[in-house]
C-alpha cells in the first residue's frame, strides 16, 4: 500500500505521540509498504525546536525507509491555552503545501493523527481530490482536555469546538483511539460503531523487559550505579512528559512527606512546560533527582532500574487521554502507582498491576509508595502481572499487525473479498 501519515509529532522526538508515529511508519515501511509522513520539526516535550532544525523551514528528509516532509511551526515559549491554539493552527496552515504535494503520489490511505484536529478539513479535502481512504487516529482528545483542564474556559467556544469536532469525525472512513474508553467517546461523538477501532499504544517487549530479554538485570544494575544509588535503595521513578495533564505537583509533595524513609529515592526524568515548577517544588529534598529525557538506548534500562513507577494524572484528564508512558512501565515488570479513579480505563488497567490513589491526594500517594517500598514480594507480584498484561495486549508486532490488516481492509476491500473467496475455494 501507499500510506501517507499526517501528524504534528514525529522522530527524533523521544517521547509521546512522536515516538509512536515514527515506530508505526517505520514498521509499515519495513513490511514493504510505501510510507510518507507530513509533520513538523521536532519540538516536544521541551517546547523548543530541536538542534539541527529550524521552526520556519520546509524540509524534506529520509529517515530509514520513510520519506518525511516537514512544515513550519510556531512554538510558544509558554504553552498557555490560547498559545496552544495558535501553535496548532500554524501547523495546520503551513502544512497545506506539503500535504497537497502528495496528490500526484496518490496514496491508498491518509492516516491523520490527532492532535491537531485542525488538520482534519485539509485531510478530508485531500481525500476527496485524490480518492484515498481516510483514517483519524485520536491520541488525545485535545478539545475536551483543554476545557476539562481549564486551559480554555469560554462555554460558547467549547460548544462550537465540540460541534465542529463531531462533524469532522463523522466524515472519516475510520476513527481509532488508544483505549476502549476513548473509542467509546468517539462513538459518542457520532462515529458509527463499524467505523470505530481500537489501536492501543504498544511496546517493543524485546527492548524493555527483565530477566530473559530487553533491558535485563545487568542493564538495570548499571543504570542504578550511574544514578549513584546506595545498596538497598528503593527507587520511585517518573519518566515522561512534564506537562499540564500530569499533575506533577502531587509527586513533589509525596516525596516531601516520605523524606523520613531513608532507603527511598526519587528520580523525575523528562522535560516539558511543568519541569521548572516541579524542580522548584523539590528544592531542598536530598533524595530527589531530576534528569533530562534519556536517549532511547538508555531509557529501557532506566525503566527497569526502578522499583516503583509513578503515574500521576489530573482528574480532569480521565478517559480523555491514556498515558503513553504506561506501556513501558508495564513491560519493565515493575509495579505502578497511579493517581486515577477505579472507574477510568487507566484505573482498571493499573488495578491489576499496581496501586490506585485519588488524583491530587499527596498523602495517599505517599502512603502507597511507602507500602510498596516496604514489601518487595508485593512489588514482584504486581510487576509480573503488569508484564503479563503487556505481553497479552501491547506487543508491538501484534498491535501493528492488526493495524496492517485493518489498513488493507479499508484501502482494498475488493481485493480482500477476492482473497477470501480464493482461500475458501482452495480449501
Amino acid at each position: 500500500m501507499k500510506i501517507l501519515m499526517y501528524c504534528l509529532n514525529y522522530a527524533p522526538e523521544l517521547t509521546g505521540i512522536g515516538k509512536y508515529t515514527c515506530e508505526q511508519a517505520e514498521w509499515l515501511a519495513a513490511r514493504g509498504h510505501e510510507v510518507r509522513v507530513v509533520t513538523a520539526p521536532p519540538y516536544y516535550p521541551a517546547w523548543r525546536v530541536a538542534e539541527g532544525y529550524r521552526a520556519w523551514q520546509y524540509r524534506r528528509e529520509r529517515r530509514r525507509w520513510v520519506e518525511v516532509f516537514r512544515a513550519p511551526l510556531w512554538v510558544p515559549g509558554r504553552p498557555t491555552g490560547a498559545a496552544r491554539l495558535l501553535h496548532l493552527a500554524s501547523f495546520a496552515v503551513s502544512s497545506l503545501p506539503s500535504l497537497m504535494l502528495q496528490l500526484r503520489w496518490r496514496p491508498d490511505v491518509l492516516f491523520v493523527v490527532e492532535p491537531p484536529l485542525m488538520c482534519a478539513p485539509a485531510a478530508l479535502l485531500f481525500a476527496r481530490w485524490s480518492g484515498c481512504k481516510t483514517w483519524l487516529h485520536v491520541q488525545d482528545y485535545e478539545v475536551d482536555a483543554a476545557f476539562a483542564l481549564g486551559l480554555l474556559r469560554r462555554p460558547w467556544l467549547q460548544r462550537l469546538a465540540q460541534r465542529v469536532e463531531q462533524r469532522l469525525m463523522s466524515r472519516f472512513d475510520r476513527v481509532s483511539s488508544i483505549s476502549q474508553a476513548m473509542v467509546a467517546l468517539a462513538r459518542g461523538k457520532g462515529t458509527e460503531a463499524h467505523r470505530a477501532a481500537l489501536l492501543p499504544n504498544w511496546v517493543n517487549l524485546r527492548e524493555v523487559g527483565s530477566g530473559g530479554g530487553g533491558a535485563g538485570n545487568a542493564d538495570a544494575t548499571l543504570a542504578r550505579r550511574m544514578l549513584e544509588l546506595p545498596p538497598g535503595a528503593v527507587l520511585a521513578l517518573y519518566a515522561g512528559n512534564m506537562g499540564a495533564k500530569q499533575g506533577l505537583d502531587v509527586m513533589a509533595e509525596a516525596a516531601r512527606l516520605l523524606q523520613g524513609h531513608e532507603t527511598l529515592h526519587f528520580v523525575f526524568c523528562g522535560d516539558g512546560a511543568g519541569r521548572d515548577a516541579l524542580a522548584a517544588a523539590c528544592a531542598g529534598l536530598p533524595r530527589v533527582r531530576l534528569l533530562p529525557l534519556q536517549p532511547a538506548d538508555r531509557f529501557a534500562a532506566l525503566l527497569c532500574a526502578a522499583d516503583i513507577h509513578l503515574l500521576p494524572q489530573r482528574a480532569g484528564a480521565a478517559d480523555l487521554v491514556m498515558p503513553s508512558k504506561l506501556t513501558g512501565m508495564l513491560a519493565s515488570a515493575r509495579p505502578v502507582v497511579a493517581t486515577a479513579m477505579p472507574g477510568t480505563e487507566l484505573g482498571r488497567v493499573v488495578a491489576q498491576c499496581g496501586v490506585l490513589v485519588p488524583p491530587g491526594d499527596a498523602q495517599a500517594l505517599a502512603g502507597a509508595i511507602g507500602t510498596l517500598a516496604a514489601q518487595p514480594a508485593l512489588r514482584a507480584h504486581l510487576g509480573a502481572a503488569g508484564r503479563r498484561w503487556a505481553e497479552q495486549h501491547l506487543d508491538r508486532d501484534m498491535v501493528l499487525g492488526e493495524l496492517e490488516r485493518m489498513l488493507f481492509a479499508l484501502a482494498r476491500p475488493p481485493l480482500q473479498a477476492a482473497a477470501a473467496t480464493a482461500g475458501a475455494g482452495g480449501e
